[in-house]
């Protein structure tokens, strides 16, 4: 991995990374796609809603793991393609998964997943059905074969996320412990496996609340952490309760970089909540859902894609430079 001399960011560069520039006269720290949201109602003749979704550079283009819910209402995992990562073509059959052995082994639920490489696989995570929420674990090579994996946590569990390389020679993946509803709690904890497997030296991250009533109810991580010479940065959602029900809006912190159960700083406000009329009027109004990030590292450009009001994949962008500094002006750590 390449670290640029200019950039923050520890990474490769990705020059076809889908940019626009902040509009003018704006002072947003990060900033909308105009042309938001870039998918809509009805994606693919199966599914009514494809949102909460994970793409990622590959070969040379861009491919994806989205969750599309069905016209039954029922959440599974889709593949798809991109040349621009704004523009996608989305299969209509489910993602076929295997066991490690190559025999089928379908998901019966699945929702909100992320992708990572480490190494030479993609892994991908989700929330699955294991007697209740759990987090589902699976890779793929090549987007075509995918296997899946032993589930790494018990349940209630949600919004399990990896970090993009071993840190002291362990795997360490987020999570956010929960209940078997619609969680009314929740706060980020981290867990170590030397060979993604077992499971411990479960830590406590970061709780609900702090000095943002934004962040209030709960949070959980968003999309991979990005590293950075300043340590991580992770992208997670808060939610809020109002008199007419739960908002979820995006903020970042900053996570020591040898042991990411430290957070070195926190957004005391959020970076983006629901505004847009696709975000506050939908399937699920008031959501702003972040799941994933593209960068290049040399310019530190970085776009976020997130899922808006349980209906719409949109994208936002930020520059790395700028979002640190704003985080650490605004940290409440």
């Amino acid at each position: 991995m390449s670290v640029s001399k200019s950039s923050t960011i520890i990474g490769e560069p990705l020059p076809n990374l889908p940019w626009e520039e902040r509009p003018a006269g704006s002072s947003d720290v990060m900033w909308r796609y105009s042309a938001n949201p870039i998918i809509g109602w009805n994606p693919i003749p199966s599914g009514a809603r494809a949102y909460n979704s994970a793409v990622v550079p590959y070969g040379d283009g861009f491919v994806g793991v989205f969750r599309i819910d069905s016209k039954s209402g029922r959440a599974g995992l889709h593949f798809g393609r991109s040349k621009d990562a704004l523009n996608w073509d989305l299969e209509d059959k489910m993602i076929d998964w295997v066991d490690e052995n190559g025999n089928p082994n379908p998901n019966s639920f699945a929702y909100d997943p992320r992708v990572v490489k480490i190494d030479d696989r993609y892994y991908i995570t989700w929330c699955d059905d294991l007697g209740g929420a759990s987090i589902g674990m699976g890779y793929t090579k090549d987007f075509k074969t995918f296997v899946k994996t032993e589930n790494p946590l018990m349940p209630f569990n949600r919004n399990g996320v990896l970090f993009p390389r071993k840190i002291n020679g362990e795997y360490v993946l987020l999570s956010r412990p929960s209940d078997s509803a619609h969680t009314p709690f929740g706060d980020i904890f981290l867990s170590h496996s030397k060979d993604m497997t077992y499971w411990g030296k479960h830590r406590l991250v970061m709780k609900a609340g702090g000095s943002g009533w934004w962040q209030g109810v709960k949070i959980g991580a968003g999309p991979i952490p990005i590293e950075t010479k300043e340590g991580w940065l992770m992208f997670y959602h808060g939610v809020s309760t109002t008199c007419s029900g739960f908002v979820y809006s995006i903020g970042a912190a900053i996570l020591d970089i040898d042991d990411p159960s430290k957070v070195l700083y926190r957004t005391r406000g959020y970076l983006l909540t629901p505004e847009k009329s696709y975000e506050s009027t939908g399937f699920v109004p008031n959501v702003t859902f972040p799941c994933a990030t593209m960068y290049d590292a040399p310019s530190g450009k970085i776009a976020i894609y997130y899922g808006a009001a349980d209906t719409y994949s949109a994208v936002a962008f930020t520059q790395v430079d700028e979002l640190i500094d704003f985080i650490k002006n605004d940290s409440e750590v």
